[in-house]
């Protein structure tokens, strides 16, 4: 089946961390993009030798249907010094357009899961697939009543990507847990990151805590792939089907 492109028009532009932006585009064909949250589009692109390039983001859009036609499409995209990406993105006016395809991957909730917990692991930009989830996790939690551990790793307080929206979500939602997990510097007394529930150290570090149950959780890792090993084989020990271990790596495009 032949890969279907699309332009995607830059609306919008913010700074969510020192060295990651957050880009709202609008498919400027017409056409709705159908996708599952989790899932991810390419970006097509050529290196300045004209030899052809693509990097892969996760769709950060926060949507309780199919993208229709003319709606919002966000990405979360990590600004690489001297890499071809970063400066596509840098370079890109509002209004300008990027050549796109997908959406792919299976990095989704599954309709079928009759778990009693989520557990979602991400660090970097692999908190994205999360953020597009929320919509579809307070469904499963209000008519399942499921919960949600949802535990991010990043070095300080201003590298928690959407870290604002998950700690909202989290105190509107009772049987959701946000844990940041912070490897460097702690958020300050009074601030808006400063809760209990935020620990020092790695996540993968983290996990013991929550005691993984073999019986009744699933598991996401998204981020980089040594968290995502390190987590896996954690989980792995604790006796959870590999099948309820669903992962996606995460390596630094340039």
């Amino acid at each position: 089946m032949a890969i279907v492109h699309f332009p995607l028009k830059l609306t919008a532009r913010r700074m969510i961390a020192p060295s990651v932006a957050h880009l709202s585009f609008r498919r400027d064909d017409g056409q709705p993009l159908d996708y599952i949250p989790g899932q991810f589009i390419q970006v097509h692109f050529q290196y300045a030798d004209g030899s052809p390039a693509r990097r892969s983001y996760s769709l950060a859009t926060i949507h309780d249907h199919v993208l229709g036609a003319g709606e919002t499409v966000e990405i979360a995209v990590s600004y690489v010094p001297g890499g071809a990406a970063t400066a596509l993105f840098e370079g890109l006016a509002e209004g300008g357009t990027i050549d796109a395809s997908g959406p792919y991957g299976r990095f989704c909730l599954l309709p079928g899961d009759a778990n009693r917990r989520y557990l979602l692991i991400g660090t970097g930009t692999g908190i994205t697939p999360y953020r597009a989830m929320l919509p579809q996790l307070e469904t499963l939690m209000r008519e399942r009543g499921v919960e949600v551990v949802l535990l991010q790793g990043a070095r300080n307080p201003g590298e928690l990507l959407y870290g604002d929206e998950f700690r909202a979500f989290a105190d509107a939602q009772p049987n959701f847990r946000y844990v940041p997990c912070l490897s460097r510097e702690l958020p300050e007394a009074g601030s808006a990151l400063a809760h209990d529930d935020v620990r020092h150290g790695y996540v993968q570090n983290a996990l013991a805590e929550f005691a993984p149950d073999a019986e009744g959780d699933i598991a996401y890792l998204c981020g980089n792939p040594n968290m995502v090993d390190a987590c896996f084989e954690a989980l792995k020990a604790a006796n959870l089907p590999v099948p309820h271990i669903r992962r996606e790596k995460y390596v630094s495009n340039k």
